[in-house]
């Protein structure tokens, strides 16, 4: 398999991101969205930063379950209740995104929402990756 990230010199850099992301393989593994709930089915973290690195962990978890690792990540959507939130709190999570998945950034997106299936939950990440 080979991931090439793709960030042209025409667009914004990226942070916490690439623009493209180019994956040949022969499997490709489509992640269910993931907030904070622990074996459980709670949601635990009383604060977006807590929710995320839970929400991410969890996201994680699955991918190595079909064999994959952060790297095989080509796209990740993130789900916030509230994006100013979610962008005040940037650098915290891009923190945590690098200690839990590095820094082979898959092409992402973060959307607003209304609510998401658990009231408490306040962030979701679902994604898709390209194994060997």
């Amino acid at each position: 398999m080979t991931v090439e990230r793709v960030n042209p010199p025409e667009l914004s850099p990226p942070t916490g991101f690439s623009h493209a992301v180019v994956a040949t393989g022969s499997r490709v593994v489509f992640l269910a969205g993931q907030t904070a709930l622990d074996t459980g089915g709670e949601v635990v973290g009383d604060t977006l930063a807590e929710q995320f690195e839970k929400a991410l962990a969890n996201l994680l978890a699955a991918l190595a379950s079909a064999g994959g690792t952060p790297a095989d990540l080509a796209r990740v959507t993130v789900y916030a209740t509230d994006v100013a939130a979610y962008r005040a709190h940037a650098p915290r999570l891009g923190g945590i995104w690098r200690d839990l998945a590095g820094r082979d950034y898959p092409a992402m997106a973060v959307v607003e929402v209304v609510r998401l299936w658990d009231d408490k939950a306040m962030v979701e990440l679902d994604g898709f990756a390209v194994l060997p």
